[in-house]
């Protein structure tokens, strides 16, 4: 068909455009580091928790990250009988995966630890791959007045506080809950929490693809500079090749500096 006394030459497009990848993100809807006075909108009670779940798997995150709250006073409460109310509402009206803390606080024993998810079953569900000192305490300076006890004993206390997740702890857990079916968000902390998970992965406890959630800024653990980032990365990738899925985690205001793969 002629057009302005030439021929139209028409070539097929080639599309050079990489597919988007796409990105996980968890939404982790209360933890138990922050206490009800340094927020009003910390969820609390059971429908706190569940509307608050439930609005971020509307926003478009694929994971909600659970834990479970005294609705009285606020305190971290890791009785499998916290969790059913909201998970009840959750799972009835929205298909979002669920991961159930197998963190608790700090304070926890392991045991008291597992039990939620132990009961729940969920889908996924969060371990801890190290022991480590966990500072809390800094807060301190930020927040001078509390509405309960609990709270400034809690983070005063953690000047001698080592989050314990040792060996046999790691291993207990796993036992646990690998007859459960769950698969886990293997939190790490530091170089040496990726070198934990890569010795029970030789042990066959733990199977590919590992969903590694590398956790910056909380001190005690690896800072959230750029260059701890990718020592991370790099270290993670020497270990596990292609057999994980890489997430960041940025606590507090190194929430948005830290960036990389999956987030949450």
């Amino acid at each position: 068909m002629p057009l302005s006394g030439h021929q139209l030459k028409c070539t097929p497009h080639k599309d050079n455009t990489v597919p988007a990848r796409k990105v996980i993100i968890s939404c982790a809807i209360t933890g138990s580091i922050h206490t009800p006075s340094m927020s009003p909108h910390l969820p609390v009670t059971a429908a706190e928790i569940a509307e608050s779940a439930l609005g971020a798997a509307e926003a478009g995150a694929a994971i909600v990250h659970l834990h479970a709250r005294n609705p009285i006073d606020g305190r971290p409460d890791q009785s499998p009988e916290a969790f059913e109310p909201f998970l009840r509402v959750i799972k009835q009206r929205s298909d979002v995966v669920v991961n159930l803390t197998t963190g608790g606080s700090p304070y926890m024993t392991v045991e008291e630890r597992i039990k939620p998810a132990a009961v729940w079953k969920p889908e996924v569900a969060s371990l801890n791959m190290g022991s480590m000192n966990f500072g809390l305490f800094p807060m301190l300076k930020r927040y001078k007045e509390f509405k309960y006890d609990w709270e400034p004993a809690m983070l005063e206390g953690s000047h001698d506080l080592v989050f314990r997740n040792s060996f046999k702890d790691i291993r207990y857990a796993l036992e646990t809950l690998n007859s459960t079916g769950a698969r886990y968000e293997f939190e790490c902390y530091d170089t040496s929490h990726l070198y934990n998970l890569h010795y029970f992965w030789t042990e066959g406890l733990v199977k590919a693809p590992l969903f590694i959630q590398t956790v910056f800024g909380l001190l005690g653990g690896i800072g959230s500079h750029q260059e701890d980032v990718m020592h991370m990365k790099r270290t993670a990738d020497r270990l596990f090749g292609d057999n994980y899925r890489w997430s960041v985690l940025g606590a507090g205001r190194a929430q948005m500096p830290v960036r990389g793969g999956h987030r949450r």
